[in-house]
């Protein structure tokens, strides 16, 4: 099998468990109707688990964008595979949540609500708004590629990685993704948007593209910055990129403490 085969199978198969998980939690008259975000979270870490046991030995299972930008920001994958993984990933993704579709596919009539439809596909925020749903995704994503380059230089048993990455996956959804639902991948929210803009799913509304540069730009952001960190705290490496991106993101986390600190003294002067 070829590296990109597995990407493709790899993020194929995330997106089939974790999709399939939300559309049941989602979806009335599913049996696992209204069984919570804890199920979401754990359904996810363990997909993630799976697929790194499916395809790590092949392709290194980065079945996430981010995941393989982070890496070659920082010299620990090669640039030419880039676009190659991307795709692949984006196409798993897709398939994914096709097959998702499918297979809820006496269920979608009975939900009237069209944004729950979405969200058994991509990500919603909690509260729209995009600055902080933005950080929200950066954050989250690098502490993903952050925690996965030091899960790398640590020896653990033999077939034990996956199941402590599939935990980091859970950790990261009960600490920080409360906000916009964690994509942290780009694929896994951009596949799965296109599916329900192009599926003729029953009753569906609007696939929200205004929304969608965030769980894109904020992974990628995040994974870049995820990867500086790294290299500056644990490899002593300075290189200006590095602090690029660090003075990016700060100044992105200023500018929403200064919009913050503005609207609430607009609400104090009424």
């Amino acid at each position: 099998m070829s590296e990109y085969l597995a990407e493709f199978l790899g993020t194929f198969f995330l997106i089939l468990i974790g999709g399939g998980v939300v559309a049941g939690v989602i979806l009335k008259d599913s049996k696992s109707f209204g069984s919570g975000w804890n199920t979401i979270v754990i359904s996810w870490g363990l997909a993630v688990t799976f697929a790194i046991y499916g395809v790590g030995s092949i392709s290194g299972a980065h079945i996430n964008p981010a995941v393989t930008l982070g890496f070659a920001f920082v010299g620990e994958f090669p640039w030419e595979k880039v676009p190659g993984y991307m795709l692949s990933q984006i196409g798993g993704a897709f398939t994914g949540a096709t097959i998702v579709w499918i297979f809820y596919i006496p269920l979608w009539s009975k939900t009237d609500d069209p944004v729950s439809k979405l969200g058994s596909f991509a990500t919603i925020p909690a509260i729209r708004s995009y600055l902080h749903n933005l950080i929200s995704e950066i954050i989250g994503t690098a502490v993903l590629i952050f925690s996965l380059l030091f899960i790398g230089t640590t020896n653990f048993t033999e077939g034990l990685n996956p199941l402590v990455v599939g935990a980091l996956i859970m950790v990261i959804g009960f600490a920080l993704g409360g906000t916009t639902g964690f994509a942290i991948n780009p694929a896994r929210d951009f596949g799965p948007r296109l599916a329900h803009f192009l599926l003729p799913i029953s009753g569906k509304g609007s696939s929200d593209w205004n929304y969608a540069f965030v769980p894109i730009l904020g992974p990628i952001v995040g994974s870049f910055l995820g990867a500086s960190c790294y290299q500056l705290f644990y490899k002593n490496d300075f290189q200006i990129q590095y602090g690029i991106v660090m003075a990016l993101v700060a100044g992105i986390l200023i500018a929403a403490v200064v919009n913050n600190i503005q609207t609430q003294k607009k609400q104090r002067n009424g």
